[in-house]
């Protein structure tokens, strides 16, 4: 495998409005609409020849937030910094900063709509 495993990731929210707000204040930056006549979308930015994989928030009927078993994990500065954001913009922080060993650090937090996001951060 020449890449990364994963290339995309959608992140389901009931209001789109209020998940927009939380994750554009969380991590300071504006998302992008992505034209579909059967549900909202909004993109996180997204460079191609830079790594790593980019997603979106969407809003489809019939798919509700939260209670899936999956963590997408952001890359952070210090995500101790993401994760006060975070409870800043109405999510609730799970876990604060820890350790995990010579990987680095991570926190845990829940955004609005009640889906569990990860945080990492090397220092």
């Amino acid at each position: 495998m020449n890449q990364n495993p994963v290339t995309w990731f959608e992140i389901y929210v009931d209001d789109i409005e209020r998940a927009k707000a939380f994750y554009e204040g969380t991590f300071l930056c504006t998302l992008n609409r992505i034209s579909n006549p059967e549900f909202e979308m909004w993109a996180f930015p997204s460079e191609s020849e830079k790594g790593g994989a980019s997603g979106a928030l969407i809003h489809m009927p019939g798919m509700k937030a939260g209670g899936n078993s999956t963590i997408v994990y952001f890359q952070c500065e210090d995500c101790s910094v993401e994760a006060e954001r975070a409870a800043q913009q109405q999510g609730k922080i799970f876990k604060s900063k820890f350790s995990i060993g010579e990987y680095g650090f991570i926190a845990l937090v829940f955004d609005t709509e009640g889906n569990m996001i990860g945080l990492y951060s090397r220092r």
